[in-house]
């Protein structure tokens, strides 16, 4: 009998394990494109246009392999849904039963579950540790710290590693990749791939249909084949990756790449795995071609916070994105989605995601974030614009790192305090401050960098929540020891600034 064998957009792998488990003589792949799917959050054109041209490719690729793909376009008839086009594909085949990669998303997998349909779920096993492996590791701990998850991570697959031991002696190191940003940039970024003609008839049909959403859509460059995410993977590893790790957390203005990899949009929708990502960068290192403060921060950051973070999203369960432990309510600003603002960071970083729907980890964490979470806007709305904007994020990346790392609404599952800073720490990691209308050195007054007098009232309506915290212990010391006069001008400028914030006047 016929079975249906599902495929998501972001399950463009051929080893997938559904379709190991599935028989090409017999079974027929689903794949559909749905506004569902590109509309429950208002998606980044861009990220759309990637994932639709990907799955048009992947299943002609899946033809060529033998498959019989019944594969539905966006402008094609059918069901606006995932489950209602597999009742549309089962009823014109005659199937009962589905094969599906269990989802990425706890609400696809809600829907399939309750879908009239039989479905066997399979294990995601495109990942290096299964979730039984970190519900396991996590079993019985006070704290889940992704430091001691990665050890593990290296251990299990030998990446980096002689024997038991670590190379070079130490698991990490971080302290040499913390530089401020270099006087020049030597690297064009990642390779661009020009739109050949089924990309051009995918771009046309996002501007046709997802037009007014957030963001550009072109000039549209992703890689969206294997073989070209596979292009895109080795330019970084020869161009890139020697010093990825002296600037991955540096920002500059109008530098947009600086040495990252882009790479993670292609990870996150199948084309590229994370060992063979990994063990091209240890190669590197091994041919002495890339330093191991490059290559060890790199590989950290698939094998230790990709792995973490998704073992989180699954452990803690659905309801984890709907989270906020601080209680913070307030509407995320205009600016977010690309209002005029005098903070040069923000806007910075705000039209690099308008215009790329990429910014990297740091000026997501310390500026979007950092801003978020001192203003104390609602963690769904920011967990919402996160999963929007951006072109690599799907729920089980993006709310860990957006409702756990970056606001702090699981209360500390995910980190051990807030990732919360001053202007000093944007000052030090970039050169946005130089032409910024605030002066960041500035900490009361007219022209104060908004992010001095939020990090203080931060703190300070979160006392009883952190001053017991023994790494915000210092924070807490430097505020007793300012004078009750100037605790008071910051409060009150503070109130002042999210005041004007809420009402929508530009900030």
């Amino acid at each position: 009998m016929t079975r249906l064998v599902l495929v998501l957009g972001d399950q463009l792998s051929e080893g997938l394990s559904a379709l190991r488990a599935a028989d090409p003589a017999c079974d027929v792949v689903v794949m559909a494109e749905v506004m569902a799917e590109g509309t429950y959050v208002p998606h980044h054109p861009k990220k759309i246009a990637l994932v639709l041209a990907a799955m048009r490719k992947f299943a002609a690729h899946l033809r060529g392999q033998g498959w019989q793909v019944a594969y539905r376009r966006l402008d094609e008839e059918g069901a606006e849904t995932i489950v209602g086009e597999l009742l549309r594909r089962a009823e014109e085949f005659g199937a009962v039963e589905v094969l599906a990669t269990t989802p990425g998303e706890w609400r696809l997998i809600r829907a399939l579950k309750e879908a009239p349909l039989t479905v066997h779920f399979h294990a995601d096993d495109r990942f290096l540790a299964t979730r039984s492996d970190f519900a396991d590791w996590a079993d019985g701990k006070k704290q889940l710290r992704m430091e001691y998850f990665y050890r593990l991570m290296r251990r299990k697959t030998g990446l980096l590693m002689e024997g038991d031991r670590p190379v070079g002696g130490k698991w990490n190191y971080d302290a040499e990749n913390r530089k401020a940003p270099p006087k020049g940039v030597d690297h064009p970024g990642p390779p661009q791939f020009p739109p050949d003609t089924e990309v051009e008839e995918v771009l046309a049909l996002v501007e046709a249909r997802f037009g007014t959403h957030f963001g550009h859509l072109h000039p549209f460059w992703f890689a969206t084949t294997r073989a070209q995410a596979l292009e895109a993977l080795q330019h970084f590893i020869a161009h890139a990756l020697p010093r990825f790790g002296d600037f991955q957390d540096a920002m500059m203005v109008d530098e947009r790449w600086l040495y990252h990899s882009i790479l993670s949009p292609y990870l996150n929708i199948g084309l590229l795995s994370p060992l063979e990502v990994c063990q091209a960068a240890e190669a590197e290192w091994q041919a002495g071609r890339a330093p191991l403060n490059a290559v060890e921060g790199f590989i950290r950051q698939i094998l230790g916070w990709r792995e973490f973070v998704r073992g989180i999203y699954f452990l803690e369960g659905a309801d984890y994105p709907t989270r906020n432990a601080l209680g913070h309510s307030r509407a995320l600003p205009p600016l977010f989605w690309g209002a005029p603002t005098g903070m040069q960071c923000l806007s910075q970083v705000v039209r690099q995601t308008q215009e790329e729907a990429y910014a990297h980890h740091i000026q997501r964490l310390m500026v979007t974030g950092n801003f978020a979470l001192l203003a104390g806007i609602d963690p769904a709305e920011v967990h919402d614009w996160y999963l929007a904007v951006y072109a690599d994020a799907f729920e089980w990346v993006e709310a860990p790192n957006t409702v756990g790392m970056s606001q702090f609404a699981d209360g500390g599952i995910v980190g051990s305090k807030p990732y919360v800073s001053s202007g000093a720490y944007i000052h030090r990691m970039s050169n946005y401050c130089g032409s910024c209308s605030y002066r960041v050195e500035q900490k009361t007054g007219e022209g104060a960098c908004p992010f001095n007098l939020l990090y203080w009232h931060f703190l300070d309506r979160h006392r009883a929540r952190f001053e017991g915290n023994p790494r915000m212990g210092n924070m807490y010391r430097t505020w007793d020891r300012m004078e009750a006069e100037k605790q008071d001008r910051i409060i009150a400028e503070a109130e002042d600034f999210l005041r004007r914030l809420e009402a929508g006047e530009e900030v």
